[in-house]
């Protein structure tokens, strides 16, 4: 079998309305798929992360340095082939846009290598430690608007998620740190006292702003505090984590072995957030996740994008071992976005319909049994968004 042809779909809409976080507003939703088609009629079908223009310059990574050089190749030697482009890489970036666009590349190939075996996605892993997901829903986005309207917001929103059957919810700050302490405080009353909540910086405070929150989230409860900090600083994820008694979280901004490696050797997090569209794909998530392990951090992936994202995780939340394990362990959540997003509940020929699952079956996400990933894209919406530049 050989690779024929590699693609870059860049799909983008616009969006109902304006949302935000800590670093910007956006108005249009964006979304990357990576086709891989072989001389057999096999396609493979990735997901490279990174937004609006992000996306843009990824496509021309995947077709113009990445394509020529595995063009021709066999889809299963796709350990061979991540390592020969990260090498050829090397020398231009060992993180960033260059592994996110690798990413897409390495799962289309795995979803190859699914349908060539006849076995989904988690059975090429390992097999299934569960073959449902409980998923946490996330919204309370930021907007252009008072504090008092974001407050009485946040509290109705957090609700309305807790409403609809997910296991927990999380929340964005970023309005400055004495205002963050009140958006905190709606959620909380909006949830009420026994449902988790989690708070999202986007990397926005410094250390000491991020203790003066800390301490808010101490006393509200919280679950945990993700990317509280900017992901360079790993002195102070370290003096948060050894200072507060909430939850550390990150590492979406991570890439590759070697980056988690000097990430989890600060012991810097309570809980590793791998983001597997971005850090180097599927071969490379199976490394950062062992490496996870075995420094006894539990993993919650970050899930962002499409219907083809959400389908890798739930393979890949499938196939992760419990740790430390025991008769009652931890168990990993599905991140779910709930702004509305086309590219995730209308993408496939067939949905996932994750809000719908959630609702009627306590909070729960079944792991698709076809082969490969599971999902195939629906064409015609894909030439109804996409777009060359």
């Amino acid at each position: 079998m050989k690779i024929v042809t590699l693609r870059s779909h860049v799909l983008q809409t616009d969006m109902p309305e304006e949302l935000g976080y800590s670093q910007q507003f956006y108005t249009r939703r964006t979304a990357h798929l990576v086709e891989v088609t072989t001389d057999e009629g096999i396609t493979g079908w990735g997901e490279c992360f990174g937004p609006g223009n992000v996306a843009l310059a990824n496509k021309a990574i995947v077709e113009k340095v990445i394509a020529p050089m595995i063009e021709g190749l066999d889809p299963l030697d796709r350990d061979m082939i991540w390592h020969k482009v990260y090498n050829l890489l090397r020398d231009h970036g060992q993180k960033g846009m260059p592994l996110q666009a690798l990413s897409g590349v390495d799962i289309a190939m795995w979803d190859i290598a699914g349908k060539v075996a006849g076995l989904p996605l988690y059975r090429m892993l390992g097999g299934a430690h569960r073959h449902r997901v409980r998923a946490y829903g996330y919204g309370m986005m930021l907007k252009r608007e008072s504090l008092a309207d974001h407050v009485a917001r946040f509290a109705d929103e957090a609700a309305a998620i807790r409403d609809m059957g997910f296991a927990a919810t999380k929340m964005k700050v970023g309005l400055g740190v004495q205002a963050d302490v009140k958006l905190c405080e709606a959620v909380r009353r909006g949830v009420g006292e026994d449902f988790d909540f989690m708070v999202d910086a986007n990397h926005c405070y410094t250390t000491s702003d991020a203790f003066y929150l800390g301490h808010a989230l101490e006393e509200l409860g919280a679950y945990w505090f993700e990317e509280p900090i900017a992901p360079e600083d790993l002195d102070g994820y370290h003096e948060l984590r050894a200072g507060l008694r909430v939850n550390i979280a990150g590492g979406e901004a991570e890439f590759n072995r070697w980056g988690w490696r000097q990430l989890l050797e600060t012991r810097g997090l309570d809980i590793a957030q791998p983001e597997v569209c971005a850090l180097g794909g599927i071969s490379e998530y199976q490394r950062v996740l062992a490496l996870c392990h075995a420094h006894f951090t539990p993993v919650v992936n970050h899930v962002w994008g499409s219907a083809v994202a959400v389908a890798t995780n739930l393979h890949l939340l499938a196939a992760m071992p419990p740790l430390p394990g025991g008769l009652n362990p931890g168990e990993p959540l599905l991140e779910f976005d709930t702004t509305p997003n086309i590219f995730r509940d209308e993408l496939l020929t067939r949905p996932l319909d994750i809000q719908a699952q959630v609702a009627s079956q306590e909070g729960y996400v079944a792991v698709p049994e076809a082969p490969g990933i599971g999902v195939e894209p629906d064409r015609e919406l894909i030439a109804r968004y996409e777009v060359d530049s």
